[in-house]
């Protein structure tokens, strides 16, 4: 029996909706493997919980996520209750540098019964591999000055470790898809970080001659993406030029409602997080109309970094064809409930491995 103990975070508004729905979702799952436990302890931390405590998390907080096999997160933010600078550097992001998750994996695919935007979105299947630790998210500048003269200035931290380790995993990545890597950069504006991302990526790519390869400056990449989103496989890029790059994913899926991320550590000291891409989405809180898809597909990505890709797989083939079936929250064009979507997929889940015996 394996057996995985998940620390849960539902934290902010729908989080607190699509995560029991995703977690009935994982339960149906380790059903079916018949070998596989899950144990869910939940954290109640989040803007209401800064509200009452005066900080997002427990100074023990991180002390007791680093025991657990992954963390399941739902949502952080709420800028009515909570300034964003202060919710997500006290829960999400400060989660993501303490436990050196270094690396962002985001994938956007195009699914049967979902309208994309894109006229014809030729069945895109694309992964983002982001850089998470550094580059232009760094915390390294300041203010200065008052008045006509105040002065803001951001640096940019690029290592060579940090940038040839986002490189190889995405290099590995596409190894186990269609041998391809795309290289976001824009070595043509910004004059010492962008060269130097060129520079490793050329080092980095004579260790893997097998492997396709292409340089986009990030303007014409995101311009690619809504033109021939079809053309790419995994594209490895910085923090911030990532960050854009899989919201167009989402974008162009049809939803932002449906793109899933994992925040991954590589070197196996710290548990890995999982999250989907969405915000908290007050506007709909209680209404029972979240769209489920996005934490559920990052389930998926959890089952894979757990090493049960084949789960993994069928779990996302049943969300494609519960969207093709047109069981759709209304962000996506349907009528169904959160919970509608989540059991009829825990639903086909029984009845698919029914089938297989």
């Amino acid at each position: 029996m394996k057996h995985f103990d998940i620390a849960v975070i539902p934290g902010d508004g729908i989080g607190k909706e699509v995560v029991p729905a995703s977690l009935n979702v994982l339960n149906t799952i380790a059903e079916l493997h018949g070998g596989l436990k899950f144990s869910f302890t939940e954290f109640p931390w989040s803007c209401e919980y800064y509200l009452e405590h005066g900080e997002m998390m427990p100074e023990s907080g991180l002390e007791t996520l680093k025991n657990f096999n992954a963390i399941f997160l739902g949502a952080v933010g709420n800028p009515e209750m909570v300034p964003d600078h202060i919710s997500l550097w006290g829960l999400l992001i400060k989660i993501r540098r303490a436990f050196e998750q270094t690396i962002n994996i985001r994938p956007a695919k195009y699914f049967k019964g979902l309208r994309s935007p894109l006229v014809n979105p030729k069945d895109f299947d694309l992964l983002v591999v982001r850089e998470n630790s550094e580059g232009e998210y760094s915390e390294v500048g300041g203010r200065i000055h008052s008045g006509q003269d105040e002065t803001a200035i951001q640096n940019a931290v690029f290592t060579r470790k940090g940038t040839e380790r986002a490189m190889r995993y995405a290099f590995d990545l596409a190894k186990q898809r269609k041998n391809h890597v795309t290289s976001a950069t824009k070595s043509n504006g910004i004059v010492h970080s962008m060269p130097f991302w060129d520079e490793v990526f050329r080092d980095v790519q004579k260790d893997y001659s097998d492997i396709g390869t292409a340089s986009y400056h990030i303007d014409a990449l995101a311009a690619a993406f809504v033109t021939k989103p079809e053309i790419f496989d995994v594209i490895v890029a910085s923090n911030l030029f990532g960050d854009i790059l899989t919201d167009i994913g989402g974008a162009i899926m049809g939803s932002i409602g449906i793109a899933p991320a994992a925040n991954l550590n590589v070197n196996g000291k710290y548990p890995s997080m999982f999250e989907p891409v969405h915000g908290s989405a007050p506007d709909i809180v209680g209404k029972n109309i979240a769209n489920p898809i996005g934490q559920i597909w990052t389930a998926k990505m959890m089952l894979d970094h757990f090493g049960e890709a084949e789960l993994g797989q069928r779990l996302i083939d049943v969300i494609e064809e519960v969207t093709e079936d047109q069981y759709k929250t209304p962000d996506i064009g349907g009528k169904s409930t959160t919970n509608v979507v989540a059991d009829e997929i825990c639903s086909r889940l029984l009845k698919s491995e029914a089938l297989s015996k």
